[in-house]
């Protein structure tokens, strides 16, 4: 049987997981009967801390950097999340989470740790923290370096099945430059796509829905076509699902679409067919490893699982008609 968790005692609880985390590590900011309430269940569930984590505890004046190459990162959807899923532990410990914006070999002073974002190859910002003496956790993977990350290829293979047991056999990936994310997401596109024969495309464009939008627009418009589409995050596939639909096609009637990261409220009249990402459990993770970062631990990473959510932007492939 699988140990309880933290969260397992939040959801029993009807608390936070940082109201948890208060509770054990005996916090007084806990009113007594929420207090009461939480360690009743935590008999309940035999839950035992893990002797490794209860060594860890972030000290008086730490900082934590958030470092991604997006211009504004609170204005992407799963940035807010993931920065809600950071607050909701660093916040209760004391510890300020601090966005980190441009060059960072300009930056006079830096956080105590940083996590890093997007990760691409030769990234300039390890060897500029590595100069520094910062700590450094990346949400991407890494050989050398302490590393979080979503099943982002086996995600991928998941949402291309979707496509290819549905009929499709016309297949077009929507990445995102040399991201490490959308590589990995594109590898795992193109081996679900090859286990059945199936013809790929790959177009480059952001993250964005406005990028997901244009991108797919303008390769219909000059010819490319496809009857089943991937894209690497949920926001290019809702623009990409508004730019076919303005064009005049049905989706999924016409074109079935699956995005990526589960993402809450899309802007989509139907719901959209996603791999989602445990986010919650990504931040706990990386705050664990920064935490063992600066108890100077042994370097680890650690894959999150993720799992297919069922939309209904996938149908059944549909041959064109023939006049």
């Amino acid at each position: 049987m699988q140990r309880p968790t933290i969260n397992d005692i939040a959801h029993a609880a009807g608390v936070s997981k940082g109201t948890v985390s208060r509770v054990l590590n005996g916090h007084s900011t806990v009113a007594r009967r929420t207090r009461e309430l939480v360690e009743g269940v935590i008999r309940d569930l035999n839950y035992v801390p893990d002797p490794a984590a209860r060594q860890l505890s972030w000290r008086t004046g730490q900082t934590l950097g958030l470092s991604t190459p997006a211009a504004d990162p609170l204005l992407s959807p799963y940035q807010v999340l993931f920065r809600r899923a950071l607050e909701a532990h660093t916040a209760p410990a004391g510890v300020q989470l601090l966005d980190l914006h441009g060059d960072l070999a300009r930056a006079a002073r830096l956080p105590s740790a940083v996590l890093l974002m997007h990760i691409r190859p030769h990234d300039s910002r390890l060897d500029i923290l590595a100069a520094r003496g910062v700590p450094v956790v990346m949400i991407g993977h890494h050989a050398e370096y302490r590393w979080v990350a979503p099943d982002d290829r086996g995600g991928a293979e998941l949402a291309t099945r979707q496509l290819t047991m549905a009929g499709h056999r016309d297949l077009l990936f929507l990445g995102s430059g040399e991201s490490q994310v959308a590589r990995d997401r594109e590898a795992g596109f193109l081996a679900a796509a090859h286990e059945v024969g199936a013809r790929t495309a790959t177009l480059p464009g952001g993250f964005t829905a406005l990028d997901g939008y244009r991108v797919v627009r303008r390769a219909w418009e000059e010819g490319v076509r496809f009857s089943g589409l991937f894209a690497a995050s949920d926001e290019q596939a809702v623009g990409a699902a508004a730019a076919l639909q303005d064009l005049g096609l049905s989706v999924p009637g016409e074109v079935s679409v699956v995005g990526f990261d589960g993402l809450p409220e899309l802007p989509l009249p139907v719901r959209l067919t996603t791999v989602a990402q445990d986010i919650a459990r990504i931040a706990e993770v990386a705050l664990h490893l920064v935490q063992e970062a600066l108890a100077g631990q042994p370097v680890r990473g650690e894959y999150v699982p993720v799992r297919l959510q069922p939309g209904e932007t996938v149908a059944p492939y549909r041959p064109p008609f023939q006049p």
